[in-house]
C-alpha cells in the first residue's frame, strides 16, 4: 500500500466475513494456538469490529467493547506490521471514538509499547492510570479519549 492507497482507505464496520482476513495479518493470531482467531471471529460476529479497508485487502482493525465499567473500551487495535506508522491506527481510533456509544472511551497498552503510547497521545488521549500484575514486569497503562477528539 502506498500513499495514494491510503487516501482511498475506508473505515467500516466489520462483519463475520472479515474474520479470515483479519486473522491473516494479526501477528498474534498467526502465532498462538487459536485463541486470538476465536476472539476475532467472536468480535466480528458481535459487531464490535471496525476495519481499515484498503480494497482489495484489509489492513487494520479496532475492537470496541462495553464491558469496562459499562464504558467503551478499545480491546484491540491491530495494523498489519508493514503498514504501521502510516496513519491507519489513527484513523481507526478516531472512528472508534466517533462511534462510541458511551460518554467515555478507554484503551490500554503495556508500558513497553511505546509506539501505541505515542499514537494515543498524538490523537489526544490522556494517561489515566496504571495496573501492575497483568503481564509480569510490564504494567498496563490506561488512557481516556479526550472529549474534544470524540
Amino acid at each position: 500500500m502506498n500513499a495514494h492507497d491510503l487516501r482511498r482507505l475506508t473505515v467500516r464496520a466489520g462483519s463475520a466475513h472479515d474474520a479470515d482476513a483479519l486473522a491473516h495479518f494479526d501477528s498474534v493470531a498467526r502465532s498462538d494456538s487459536g485463541e486470538r482467531r476465536g476472539s476475532i471471529e467472536r468480535w466480528c460476529r458481535e459487531g464490535s469490529v471496525l476495519v481499515a479497508d484498503a480494497a482489495p485487502e484489509l489492513v487494520g482493525y479496532c475492537v470496541v467493547e462495553y464491558t469496562f465499567f459499562e464504558q467503551g473500551f478499545v480491546t484491540m487495535l491491530m495494523v498489519a506490521e508493514p503498514l504501521r506508522g502510516r496513519g491507519i491506527g489513527e484513523r481507526l481510533l478516531r472512528a472508534a471514538a466517533a462511534s462510541c456509544l458511551t460518554t467515555k472511551l478507554f484503551a490500554s497498552t503495556n508500558l513497553s509499547n511505546h509506539q501505541m503510547q505515542r499514537l494515543l497521545q498524538r490523537v489526544g488521549w490522556r494517561s489515566v492510570g496504571m495496573v501492575h500484575g497483568l503481564d509480569d514486569d510490564d504494567p498496563e497503562v490506561f488512557y481516556l479519549c479526550a472529549p474534544r477528539s470524540r
